[in-house]
Order: structure tokens, then C-alpha cells, then sequence
């Protein structure tokens, strides 16, 4: 998923099989309501942003799993990410949608403030028991227009060798995270690193030290904000963090991390498969730590949504909500997680989840208070998200103080 931090692609090889049984099992589909009497329709089409050959095939033949389920071929089609927002809107314009259509989370608002989408509750699917946060991704003006078969978010994965031996404990709060970063540095490695990159993804790494301390892209130039800055910055001083953070993406990170330059970072469970086949590597997830003991992270959602276009074909639309039903159902979630190493996005499946792949359990429990993006901002988050990362840079670059810098940011979020 690409949230925009969309992670490389994610293989789902061995998912079909048991999509197929699940499908056979549950009709798969069940979960939409009346007037999907729809006999005329054999066939309908979805697009995506999955263009890497082997992502696109396998996805393909996940959507034909669950288009069989319910009657229909799906011809599916994909677009590169840069290019699926502005195709969906020239095409919405031109009234030509496809008639299943995946969202990153972030884009869903723009989308549906055209009145190109159809709520969800048109055709009765079950969207209980996902968790608050992860429903609010697909929702607008307080209708659900798109679901998220899984999401995903950050936590501190960190080296349990390198820990060990310098007698550090797992950080939870902030200044437990200095301490350790501080014990854990040595000639050759930094004890912290995070991607704080000039684009989304510094942003994204960002979001968890700025909500936890109560801050807001409401007003980003507040206290709260500044101190969770500040708290970067004197990583960096301290010569805990690298400067290069400033360029790393979070792949980057990552090889820091596999290759013992870092023992903790900030990043994904979309890393987990890398980090399996890292020899003598040992490791270990927890939360994000927090600003004060007891505090519970409140990390961003990444993940995509399914979505039902406004096509001027009921039959068309209430077709294409029984396959996004079939994608959403409890069981596929749990497949799907299993193989992408992402979080299902109802609670009780998820939960489940955790005890079976225990490298999950902290990417599970921050996704029960995690966050949309945009759920303050709406379509106005990307000139927020703009002000944040260059606040990022100005600040450990030292051209600006934190609060300087986050001024700065609040006129880019509001355009002043």
C-alpha cells in the first residue's frame, strides 16, 4: 500500500487457493442486499494502481476468485500510482469509471467530493466490526464509500542482540527512546533512524510523534508540535540519529537497519519478509514510544479501499459491491494478511491475527487507535502533509528552530 508510503510489492501467490474455498464456502457476496437479481451483467471491470507484472497477475486472479463467486468476469486493469487519480477523474468527467475501483486512502475524499462514488450502504454490505479509525479511511461527510480488506501502519522494530548488550530496554516513552539511542551508538551505528525525507513519507514517519503529543495539521505551529520536532532534532544533534536521514526513504531505513548501521527504526510490516531472510538478524516489534508513560501511539493508516463508482448501471454497481463485499469478508481478510503481512481490518480478526503471527502484535494493537490521514483536513491534508516534511527538513538541517520551521508549515497547510 502506498499511503503514501506503499511498500514494495506484496505477493499473494498462495492465496487463491484458499480465496477459492472461502469463496465456495461463504457464496462470498452475501453481504450486499436486494436488487442483485442481475442476470444481464457477465461482466464488469476494476482498476487499480498494481503495475508490477507479477502484483498485477496475482491481483487479477484474486478479483476473478471473487468475481466467479458471484457471477461475473472482472477484466482488470492497472495504472501506474501518479496516474490513477487524475485518470479516474478525466473519466469520471467523461462519465466512463470502471466499475470497481481501488483508492489509496488518502485520495478517497478528493474522489468522492465529485459525487463519483456510491455510498456503500446502497447495497447493504456488512462494515461491522472494523475498527473506528480504519472505517473513517473510506468515509466522507459521514458516509462509507470505500472498505480496506487490511491496512497497515508503523512501529519501532528494533535488534534484540544489540539491545541485549548494552543492557537497554525497549524504549516506550521519549525519553527512554534519547537513552537507549544515545547507549546504542557507537562508531559505525546509530541507534535510531526514521525516514524524514522531503516528500509524504517524511511526513508519514513523522505523524506518530505529532499526534501522540497531542498535536494536529489543524494547527501545526502549536506547542505539542514543535516538542514532538524537537524531539528529532536532538536525535540528530546528539548524533544519536544520522543526518542522512534526511535523504533515506524507508527502504533505506530498512537496509540501514538489516545491515547493524541502526539498531531501532521507525517502519512497516511490509518489511517483515526482508527481515525473515536477513541471516543473524534478530529482532523484534513494539510500539512507537510515547511523551509520557502510559500513553497509548497514535500512528497513520496506510492501506487501500475498495470503492463502487457512480456508473449509471445499478446492475453494474450492485455486481461490482458484491465482489468489494467478497474482498472484505472476515475470512479473506485474515488470508490476505497472512500473506502481505498487513492488519485485517476488523478488530476480531485482527486480534486473532496477532496470536498467530506474533511479529504482527504491535502493528495490530497501534492500528486499534490509529488514524486517517485526512480525517481533519479532508482533501485539504496534501498542502498539511507539504508543511510537515519541509518543517522536517528546515528544522535538522538547523536553518530553523522547530517552532520557526512549523510556523512556516502552517502557512504552506493554509495557503497564507
Amino acid at each position: 500500500m502506498f499511503s503514501p508510503v506503499r511498500p514494495p510489492a506484496r505477493r499473494i501467490s498462495a492465496l487463491f487457493a484458499s480465496v477459492a474455498l472461502v469463496l465456495a464456502a461463504t457464496g462470498c457476496g452475501g453481504g450486499t442486499g436486494g436488487g442483485s437479481a442481475t442476470g444481464k451483467v457477465t461482466s464488469i471491470t476494476a482498476l487499480d494502481y498494481y503495475t508490477d507484472a507479477t502484483e498485477h497477475s496475482q491481483w487479477g486472479k484474486l478479483l476473478t476468485a471473487c468475481g466467479k463467486g458471484v457471477g461475473v468476469k472482472v477484466e482488470h486493469t492497472s495504472v501506474p500510482g501518479a496516474s490513477l487519480v487524475p485518470k479516474v477523474l478525466q473519466r469520471a468527467s467523461s462519465r466512463t469509471l470502471p466499475d470497481l475501483l481501488m483508492l489509496d486512502n488518502p485520495d478517497l475524499q478528493q474522489i468522492a467530493q465529485t459525487g463519483a462514488l456510491t455510498p456503500l450502504d446502497e447495497y447493504g454490505i456488512d462494515s461491522s466490526g472494523f475498527a473506528e479509525g480504519i472505517l473513517s479511511t473510506g468515509t466522507y461527510q459521514r458516509k462509507v464509500y470505500g472498505l480496506a480488506p487490511t491496512v497497515s501502519t508503523v512501529a519501532l522494530v528494533y535488534n534484540k542482540d544489540m539491545l541485549a548488550e548494552a543492557g537497554v530496554a525497549v524504549p516506550r516513552t521519549w525519553d527512554e527512546l534519547k537513552a537507549a539511542a544515545a547507549k546504542l551508538t557507537r562508531p559505525g551505528r546509530y541507534g535510531m533512524a526514521v525516514d524524514a525525507n522531503a516528500t509524504f513519507e517524511g511526513t508519514w514517519q513523522f505523524l506518530p510523534f505529532l499526534w501522540s503529543n497531542g498535536g494536529d495539521e489543524k494547527q501545526l505551529d502549536t506547542p505539542q508540535a514543535a516538542q514532538a520536532l524537537q524531539l528529532w532534532v536532538d536525535l540528530v544533534k546528539s548524533g544519536s540519529m544520522s543526518k542522512s536521514v534526511l535523504n533515506w526513504t524507508q527502504a533505506d531505513v530498512h537496509d540501514q537497519f538489516v545491515a547493524g548501521k541502526a539498531a531501532m527504526m521507525v517502519n512497516g510490516p511490509w518489511r517483515i519478509p526482508a527481515l525473515n531472510q536477513a541471516k543473524n538478524l534478530h529482532w523484534a516489534v513494539a510500539p512507537v514510544p510515547v511523551p509520557r508513560a502510559g500513553q497509548a501511539p497514535v500512528t497513520p493508516l496506510g492501506g487501500e479501499v475498495w470503492t463502487v463508482p457512480q456508473t449509471g448501471s445499478k446492475a453494474r454497481q450492485e455486481k461490482a459491491a458484491q465482489v468489494l463485499a467478497c474482498l472484505n469478508d472476515s475470512k479473506n481478510m485474515l488470508n490476505l494478511a497472512e500473506q502481505y503481512f498487513t492488519v485485517p481490518s476488523r478488530t476480531a480478526v485482527a486480534s486473532q491475527y496477532a496470536e498467530q503471527v506474533p511479529s504482527m502484535a504491535a502493528f495490530v494493537k497501534s492500528a486499534e487507535g490509529a488514524r486517517a490521514r485526512t480525517r481533519e483536513l479532508g482533501v485539504k491534508w496534501p498542502k498539511a502533509a507539504t508543511g510537515i516534511y519541509t518543517a522536517i527538513q528546515s528544522a535538522l538541517t538547523g536553518e530553523q528552530t522547530p517552532e520557526e520551521a512549523l510556523k512556516d508549515a502552517q502557512r504552506i497547510a493554509t495557503g497564507s
